[in-house]
């Protein structure tokens, strides 16, 4: 465990360092936006895309992977609805609480922590875990928030969350690195120098990014939270998440699907990762209570620095 916390502690110290920057106002929250352009428009499209080229086809398109994660995260929407759905929580409030139980910090936290602890052969595993829940998780909350509205509502829910996913480069720089993995293209070498420099600046602005956006978040909560309306949201993320993947990946292997040890691993370890920070802009977009999803993802980022370390030395 301790030679595990070794690896983990850097990764959550840089969360600390961005959330004590905000708090004491040492970055202005001014600046955040811009942190997370960078990474999400330059670092972080670069390392999916360097990692995509660099593996094999046949990884990225597993599809007992992909229908064993996509499973996975419609049963914890499912049973989030179920458990907080009801009385001061609308539909609204209810679903982006769902996603922020299913969606994982894959792509800020998730393929550089991962790829550290596991090599690059984690990096196939955690690609698709990201487009499962950009393009079908994050789809399917989106709508059931609108249910509150009307059937037209779900629909321009759908519709404005698949124009979402087209603007979003991190879909489109894992589908170009599958292409070129795909055909064996490589790029000219000052080109693949550049891209490397911004891919290896992900890790750090990223994890700092994410102790940024949950300082703000937390600062701009205008009232207070019961427990109840958020604890049990992080615990589910945090443990019945990938406990979930855990039994459906063995319940794949004792059938004999094809499924490799190393990918169930990645698999769970990904879904044991804190909420994703990007819902709360979602949840602010979609006028949900923008305090309750930030306080689910920040108890989940503090209680994972020791679940997840413990989760690792638990599968590896």
């Amino acid at each position: 465990m301790l030679e595990v916390l070794k690896v983990t502690f850097p990764f959550f110290a840089l969360v600390l360092c961005g959330y004590l920057a905000v708090r004491r106002a040492m970055l202005p929250q001014t600046a955040i936006p811009g942190l997370n352009s960078f990474v999400l428009f330059f670092a972080l499209p670069c390392l999916l895309f360097r990692f995509g080229s660099e593996t094999p086809i046949a990884n990225l398109l597993d599809p007992v992977a992909f229908g064993i994660y996509l499973a996975s995260a419609l049963v914890v929407v499912a049973l989030t609805l179920v458990f907080t759905l009801g009385g001061r929580i609308g539909w609204n409030d209810a679903s982006f609480g769902a996603l922020t139980a299913a969606f994982p910090n894959s792509g800020f936290m998730g393929v550089p922590l991962l790829v550290t602890l596991l090599g690059e052969r984690a990096a196939a595993p955690v690609i698709v875990t990201i487009v499962v829940d950009l393009i079908f998780t994050t789809s399917l909350c989106i709508a059931l928030s609108r249910l509150g509205d009307d059937a037209a509502g779900a629909r321009t829910g759908v519709l404005r969350a698949l124009r979402g996913v087209l603007g979003n480069p991190m879909p489109w720089a894992i589908l170009f690195g599958g292409l070129f993995s795909a055909m064996h293209f490589q790029l000219y070498g000052p080109l693949d120098k550049t891209i490397g420099l911004l891919a290896n600046a992900a890790s750090p602005v990223a994890l700092f990014s994410i102790g940024a956006v949950l300082a703000r978040s937390r600062m701009a909560a205008r009232k207070r939270t019961p427990w109840r309306d958020y604890v049990p949201v992080a615990i589910i993320k945090l443990f019945l998440h990938p406990l979930l993947v855990l039994l459906m990946s063995a319940a794949a292997h004792h059938a004999g699907l094809a499924l490799e040890t190393p990918t169930i691993v990645a698999l769970v370890l990904v879904a044991a990762l804190p909420s994703a920070s990007t819902v709360t802009l979602l949840a602010e977009r979609y006028g949900a209570d923008s305090g309750r999803i930030a306080r689910i993802i920040l108890v989940s980022t503090a209680v994972s620095f020791l679940s997840f370390s413990a989760c690792v030395a638990l599968l590896t």
